[in-house]
């Protein structure tokens, strides 16, 4: 019995804490947390139009918390999360088509995506304040 050979052990997968984070790592794990902030923020809008339908009163309790400080920041939040993630998804129709595949155009297309994503949303919430008349 002294001659059996133990198994050697398996190695490890790489993980989180091996890598550095790369843009397109992060873009990722930042389309996938939009795509769920997505979902949340559609039951808030929902609740919204629910509170519309249900009458005057509640829907203006709802549009009041809307238009709080609080309220404010989550629809920019959420208007950031579905431009971030609309273009993520042109970014991943682009490589569906196998272009843009190497290392420096995967880096280009996502820093695009962060860039173009946040003055996406100051256009949307500039134009929206400008028809309000708030500006």
């Amino acid at each position: 019995m002294s001659g059996s050979r133990q198994p050697r052990p398996r190695p490890l997968s790489p993980h989180l804490q091996i890598y550095r984070p790369e843009i397109n790592m992060v873009m990722s794990i930042v389309h996938r947390i939009t795509g769920a902030a997505l979902f949340l923020g559609t039951v808030l809008l929902v609740w919204w139009l629910w509170a519309a339908a249900s009458g005057p009163a509640y829907f203006d309790y709802v549009n009041g918390l809307w238009s709080s400080f609080l309220g404010r920041a989550v629809l920019l939040g959420y208007t950031w999360a579905l431009i971030h993630h609309a273009l993520g998804g042109v970014r991943h129709l682009i490589w569906d088509t196998g272009r843009s595949l190497d290392i420096e155009s995967v880096d280009r297309l996502s820093w695009m995506t962060v860039l173009g994503s946040a003055a996406l949303t100051m256009v949307v919430w500039v134009a929206g304040y400008w028809m309000k008349g708030a500006l």
